[in-house]
């Protein structure tokens, strides 16, 4: 089956036309930017930065709690666009998107000029500590681009374009196609509600053909992208032309696993949880289970009660637990991916269709069993509601099974042996392994979110991800004194430059030397010259 949504062909040229997935019905349309609008807006942030850059950081975080004060003001209005548009409860477009954006924009104002401040790097060797000076000064990048994806379309674009704004560059802003009004709310919160200066700020809605790689070359100094590792690699080779660096975060197929001492009622509802919420359309989602087999019958049967449990629909008066899928081209990826399971032996416990009450793009949450890693279910992102597990014998093996992949975004093991569970997972190639949850940490600006393999490049949200959105500027300055005005290794080159190199190579590492290096500046006029300068 295909769920077909009328569209007028001509007024499709003209705007984004954004669907509820849940019911169909279209919410609005934004007017699509031609390629000279585009340009446009690239050279209003070029020509933005200098005066956006020349603030203070708590004069540009003052405009940012404007922003965060708008969000909390007209929260409701921001929570019901997310859900219908996106399809997700309005309970997780808060707790998921708007509550890590508020808390965001709330810890790093403050703390942004402690870790921004000009640093000394110390100078270990003492002789060079008397002639100079090292600091790292941290300066703004100037114009950068934020490409985000349709799934938390609130809170990960936001969490790149506040740490960019704080840190003094202009951005450029493009949503998914699939959310031009959650696009356009953004612009509106800082554009209305912390009414950042003209320019600082740019909104970009258009088709890829229309905007072809403008986003992705000079002025721009970064570009912070976040989808799939297919469209990922493709910006990266356009960027690498340019040297311009990106942060990539990318796809996942994350792995869980459950250790023969774990608490099955605790690890069964974090299965259910971590593959289900968002309708499984997280890069972080549990995508593949590894069980004990001795614990696996009762842990399955956990799971496929809590399955059944769960509230399928759309989300009107706060009692749904699962929305739609985005699009009909997920939804068919979920299908594949179940089909050729059976295909080959998969059983489906609970689900395995689309509900036929509900009109929009939705598929019942999925638990498979009998699966093993011939299958696409437990090789390629799922991006949908799907659950296999799987059991293992061994500790080596559960690890060599949890590796077996081209992603290391997260994962997660679950025991009540902490100690146990903490070496399986430093074995785990993962950017983040949590221990007895899963995928929420996310949610805590302060934890650093990133990728190994497949999953990305650099790091979003905590201290190293605000860092990613500066250039560490290194600065020397000499601060000898005026009797030492010649450096050691100026020319001119002699016998005596070459004594006084190799006295001080030995002085590096055995200072007890330094009695000689004192005698020799005392009764050698050539090696006093080749040091300090003296005549």
């Amino acid at each position: 089956m295909t769920i077909k949504i009328p569209t007028d062909k001509e007024e499709a040229k003209k705007y984004v036309i954004s669907i509820n997935p849940a019911t169909l019905e279209e919410l609005g349309k934004v007017e699509l930017m031609g390629a000279q609008e585009i340009e446009n807006s690239i050279k209003k942030a070029e020509q933005a930065f200098p005066q956006w850059s020349s603030l203070s950081i708590q004069e540009r975080g003052k405009y940012l709690l404007k922003a965060r004060d708008y969000i909390l003001k007209n929260l409701d209005d921001i929570a019901s666009i997310i859900s219908k548009e996106m399809g997700k409860p309005r309970v997780e477009a808060v707790t998921a998107e708007i509550l890590l954006i508020v808390d965001l924009i709330d810890y790093y104002v403050k703390r942004a000029p402690k870790l921004l401040k000009d640093k000394d790097i110390p100078l270990h060797i003492i002789l060079l500590k008397l002639m100079k000076k090292s600091k790292i000064v941290y300066q703004p990048l100037g114009v950068v681009t934020i490409i985000s994806p349709w799934n938390y379309p609130f809170g990960i674009p936001m969490s790149g374009i506040i740490f960019a704004l704080l840190c003094g560059n202009t951005v450029l802003f493009k949503p998914s196609s699939e959310v031009p009004l959650i696009g356009k709310k953004i612009e509106e919160i800082l554009v209305k509600g912390a009414q950042l200066p003209d320019g600082v700020f740019n909104l970009i809605i258009a088709r890829g053909s229309t905007i072809g790689t403008k986003i992705l070359e000079p002025p721009v100094k970064k570009v912070v992208f976040t989808g799939s590792t297919e469209i990922g690699r493709k910006i990266q080779e356009t960027c690498a032309k340019n040297f311009i660096p990106t942060v990539l975060e990318l796809g996942g197929k994350d792995p869980m696993i459950v250790l023969d001492d774990a608490d099955i009622e605790e690890a069964s509802s974090g299965a259910v949880w971590g593959a289900f919420t968002n309708c499984g359309q997280v890069c972080a989602s549990v995508e593949r289970v590894y069980v004990h087999k001795s614990i696996y019958d009762k842990f399955v049967e956990a799971v496929v009660e809590k399955v059944k449990r769960l509230k399928l629909g759309f989300d009107t008066d706060f009692n749904v637990d699962i929305g739609p899928m985005i699009n009909e081209a997920q939804l068919m990826i979920v299908e594949d991916q179940v089909k050729d399971a059976i295909e080959k032996g998969a059983k489906v416990l609970v689900g395995g269709k689309r509900p036929p009450n509900l009109k929009g793009f939705f598929y019942e949450p999925t638990v498979l069993v009998n699966v093993n890693h011939n299958m696409k279910v437990m090789r390629e992102e799922t991006f949908g509601p799907l659950l296999p597990i799987m059991a293992f014998e061994t500790e080596e093996e559960a690890i060599k099974l949890a590796n077996d992949t081209n992603y290391g975004l997260t994962a997660s093991v679950w025991s009540e042996n902490i100690d146990r569970a903490i070496r399986i997972a430093k074995k785990i190639e993962a950017g983040t392994v949590v221990i007895n949850d899963h995928g929420y940490t996310y949610g805590l600006c302060e934890l650093p979110w990133q990728g190994m393999k497949e999953s990305g490049i650099a790091r979003s949200h905590s201290d190293a991800g605000l860092l990613e959105f500066v250039y560490p500027k290194h600065l020397n300055i000499d601060k000898s004194p005026t009797f030492m005005k010649h450096r050691l290794w100026w020319f001119p080159y002699s016998k005596a430059a070459y004594e006084v190199a190799k006295d001080f190579t030995k002085f590096i590492v055995k200072k007890s030397i330094i009695p000689k290096i004192l005698l020799k500046m005392l009764f050698s006029k050539n090696y006093r010259k080749t040091f300090i300068g003296s005549k």
